[in-house]
């Protein structure tokens, strides 16, 4: 069991949130959360990449010059990829990146990653954190206040919430999810994760939600 701090907007603390990592996973495997990061890499590669081969460049096939009796190499075409101004011999090709992992395997990567940051004491509660408009200013205050200035943050919320989107990001190494849109990449690439009480609670939620729909299922 892990106890967590609670604070407010201005740095101090009002009460603490009991979490036990093995209720968010029962376990942790680096190499499952390796292949989910992989994968959602991969579908951010946008495979636009193009060289033409010797039938895309544009020059005659004639050949250069007769085959023997000229003391050289014999060649063929012009546009041979060995020849400057050829084409490329191995040609690259757009191509589509993306693939999938079991929709299981990921949806137990996101709390495997989410429970190593619990573990690793690198998760941040907070009772409230919500603005009448959208004010950068008064979310770079909340940030200095809990010492979280300056380092690469995940501020995640119950659900989506279109002024703290809004206030951060304009903030550099800080980017909002709501706790429906997590994933293993992004829980594991900012060094910190900023989360309302209520979003924990909403993510614990959705656990019991998925193991009880499980079970259902199962009987």
């Amino acid at each position: 069991m892990v106890s967590l701090k609670i604070y407010n907007r201005s740095g101090d603390e009002v009460g603490t949130y009991e979490v036990d990592p093995a209720e968010l996973a029962p376990r942790i495997s680096k190499q499952l959360l390796h292949d989910a990061v992989v994968m959602y890499q991969a579908n951010l590669r946008q495979g636009s990449v193009k060289t033409k081969s010797r039938g895309q460049v544009a020059g005659s096939t004639r050949k250069m010059y007769r085959q023997k009796g000229t003391g050289n190499a014999r060649a063929g075409s012009r546009r041979s990829g060995v020849r400057r101004g050829g084409g490329h011999i191995k040609s690259r090709q757009p191509r589509d990146w993306s693939y999938r992992l079991p929709r299981k395997a990921l949806r137990l990567a996101t709390r495997m990653a989410v429970a190593a940051k619990v573990q690793d004491g690198e998760v941040v509660l907070i009772d409230d954190l919500s603005f009448e408009s959208p004010s950068t200013k008064g979310m770079a205050g909340i940030l200095k206040a809990l010492n979280l200035a300056g380092s690469s943050l995940l501020v995640t919320t119950a659900g989506l919430d279109e002024n703290v989107y809004k206030s951060s990001r304009n903030i550099a190494n800080v980017a909002v999810s709501p706790v429906a849109e997590l994933n293993a990449l992004s829980v594991l690439k900012p060094r910190r994760l900023l989360m309302t009480k209520a979003a924990l609670d909403a993510f614990r939620e959705r656990i019991a939600g998925k193991a009880k729909a499980a079970s259902t299922t199962a009987e």
